[in-house]
């Protein structure tokens, strides 16, 4: 009986690491066909947003939403050359998404329903023991290496790892997007829960 139960357990998770590996393996797919230009930085706050969302962006309300609006102000997306898309996915749970802020500026979403919903997601933020979120990078950059993802050929892939690794260590766990990316893609962006996004009109 005890053997039973051990091979069941053993297959079981078995199956919980190989469906971990397809849905990683779609979102770094995704990650390098929508931005090519990523590097492991990009990659890394992908699957961070999606793990912790925005809980780290707000220690004071009014502050964020003076923040937004500055932000709201000096975004002009007729001068960009690339136009993230309205919603984008991040990590591989999908539990976050990049909500871009041409929502407001287009009139599709007021300012005061996007705010509150973003206020909302942070609320909802997971408290994730960083040990767990350290071991689940290393399984992902496994995969990735696994892979031959093209970031890895990127002559900054060792440096990313190793600042990434050193981050991690030091108890901390925000990144940030390259140059590279910011210079390609110019991100104007807030996280939203995904379960946030029938409120907006999504």
């Amino acid at each position: 009986m005890v053997l039973c139960v051990s091979a069941l357990l053993s297959c079981s998770q078995k199956a919980e690491d190989r469906l971990f590996e397809q849905k990683v393996t779609t979102a770094l797919k995704q990650q390098m066909e929508h931005y090519p230009q990523s590097t492991l930085l990009d990659i890394y706050k992908s699957f961070f947003q999606d793990k912790f969302g925005p809980g780290h962006l707000l220690s004071d309300t009014a502050a964020a939403g003076q923040y937004l609006r500055r932000e709201l102000n000096s975004y002009n997306p007729d001068t960009l050359a690339f136009l993230s898309p309205y919603i984008d996915s991040t990590g591989w749970e999908r539990r976050f998404v990049r909500v871009d802020l041409r929502v407001i500026k287009e009139g599709m979403v007021s300012y005061r329903d996007f705010f509150d919903s973003f206020v909302r997601s942070v609320q909802a933020a997971p408290d994730v023991p960083l040990e767990d979120w350290t071991g689940e990078w290393t399984r992902i950059v496994d995969i990735l290496e696994k892979l031959q993802c093209p970031v890895i050929h990127h002559p900054q892939y060792t440096i990313d790892k190793d600042s990434i690794t050193v981050l991690l260590q030091r108890g901390e766990y925000v990144g940030h997007h390259s140059p590279i990316y910011v210079a390609s893609y110019a991100p104007h962006y807030r996280l939203i829960a995904a379960e946030e996004l029938q409120s907006l009109g999504f």
